[in-house]
């Protein structure tokens, strides 16, 4: 078995798990799940959600990546408990699962910084995606998109991953507040933030059943939990390192670019009249509704391009991670070289995504699959054996670097055996109806 890297310095983990829950989720999703899902009323449950099931779910990755200092799979192993092992492949199963599509979106992205260039969608925004979202030129985008990030991931820890998202993590904060300043100039900006900011307690209690579900399912995604990454990423740290504050860091990092995306989007539409509802959401709705409202800016062609080239930046500083955890089980149990494993990897992804990039009814099954069952699935297991099949060792752990946070620990650990439990076993419900047992199942959508 080769050798194994670790970060070079606590900065470099901080930096590479923020970029990983710092992308799609955040600047291509939560705008518009928002969008369907009652405003503001959405994102105040989603605030909810993030506090007492993101971050507690976090820090149970963190404390069995940390104990074991092995991959996702081979960590529940190391913990005692062989037969657990299915669970961490289940978890990399469902991170390769994603990044099949997610490279798919990725190379959208690439596609739509070359359009600002060009001016190329302002005239028809709807016909443009319709033109490079599928088909022969999706594919291609995709298969560049994806070898950028497997020469990255190739490098390996320090010198590929680590000095990437050292650069992108702190351009995409300082472009996200970049536009957020000049968006709030446009006239529909107050109108947008309402609609973002301001939540009616009327709408959140009326609603709260159908929305609940949907704020913890994103809160999941988009801080990368189930999908393996946490573990593998915490799996490089050192056992001196306050997990907690680590944890603290990423969730209020993630939130922040959240909330900036929000305060970017809305306005936007809102000044160009766009009308939000349940329709503004689907898996095109950031390139169609923003570019129709770039077209109509001042410097629309510079505005895209940033914008554009901000969403790139995430997408990569995720993917990459997608992939890491891949190559991190396949490096700690072979003898092959990283870059072979990369390479390896990333074709097998190319392949996997093909149906997404042909036709985009096929990207949104993969995303209902991953969203409404995967990693609600993979976060129930998960929390079960950290928080009822490990327990003391888990506590202690998150103990380890962390003095005086033994009352804290507690309250981690029972906050995560019923809430954080309880939570994904809902969302897992709800994803089941809708995939399979509603009067109109996701299931059947591309067939």
């Amino acid at each position: 078995m080769s050798e194994r890297e670790t970060w070079t310095t606590r900065v470099g983990f901080l930096f590479a798990a923020i970029g990983s829950a710092v992308g799609l989720g955040n600047l291509w999703q939560f705008p518009f799940k928002t969008a369907t899902n009652g405003g503001a009323a959405f994102v105040a449950f989603y605030l909810v959600a993030v506090l007492v099931v993101g971050f507690p779910a976090m820090l149970a990755e963190f404390v069995l990546g940390r104990r074991t200092n092995v991959n996702a799979v081979d960590a529940f192993e190391e913990m005692g408990h062989r037969n657990w092992r299915l669970v961490g492949g289940f978890a990399v199963f469902t991170g390769f699962w994603i990044l099949s599509y997610y490279n798919v979106v990725g190379g959208w992205v690439l596609r739509y910084i070359l359009g600002s260039v060009r001016g190329a969608y302002f005239g028809d925004p709807a016909g443009y995606f319709g033109a490079v979202s599928s088909g022969p030129e999706a594919v291609l985008a995709q298969a560049i998109f994806l070898a950028i990030v497997v020469g990255i991931v190739a490098f390996g820890i320090e010198d590929g991953i680590e000095k990437a998202t050292k650069v992108m993590v702190p351009s995409i904060v300082v472009l996200m507040v970049a536009l957020a300043a000049w968006v709030a100039t446009l006239p529909g900006a107050g109108e947008g933030y309402a609609f973002f900011l301001s939540p009616d307690l009327g709408t959140m209690i009326a609603n709260a059943g159908s929305i609940i579900p949907f704020a913890v399912g994103q809160a999941f995604f988009t801080l990368s939990l189930g999908m393996a990454i946490m573990i593998t990423y915490s799996s490089y740290v050192g056992e001196d390192d306050n997990l907690v504050f680590d944890g603290g860091v990423i969730v209020v990092s993630n939130t922040l670019v959240g909330i900036l995306a929000g305060i970017v989007v809305f306005p936007i539409l809102l000044t160009i009249g766009a009308e939000i509802t349940t329709q503004t959401g689907g898996a095109g709705a950031l390139f169609v509704a923003t570019a129709a409202g770039f077209g109509t800016l001042p410097y629309s062609r510079v505005f895209g391009v940033v914008f554009f080239g901000v969403v790139l930046i995430a997408a990569l500083s995720s993917a990459i991670s997608l992939l890491e955890v891949t190559v991190a089980y396949a490096n700690d149990n072979y003898g092959i070289p990283r870059p072979y494993l990369a390479g390896a990897a990333g074709l097998g992804l190319f392949v996997l995504g093909l149906p997404s990039a042909w036709n985009t009814a096929w990207l949104t099954w993969f995303d209902n699959f991953a969203y409404q069952l995967f990693l609600p699935f993979s976060g129930l297991l998960l929390t079960v054996f950290v928080g009822w099949v490990v327990g003391r060792d888990a506590v202690d752990e998150l103990l380890q670097g962390a003095d005086g946070l033994g009352g804290f620990s507690q309250v981690w650990l029972w906050t995560l055996r019923l809430v954080v439990l309880v939570a994904l076993l809902g969302t897992l419900v709800l994803g089941i109806q809708t995939m399979f047992l509603g009067s109109d199942p996701a299931f059947f959508a591309p067939f």
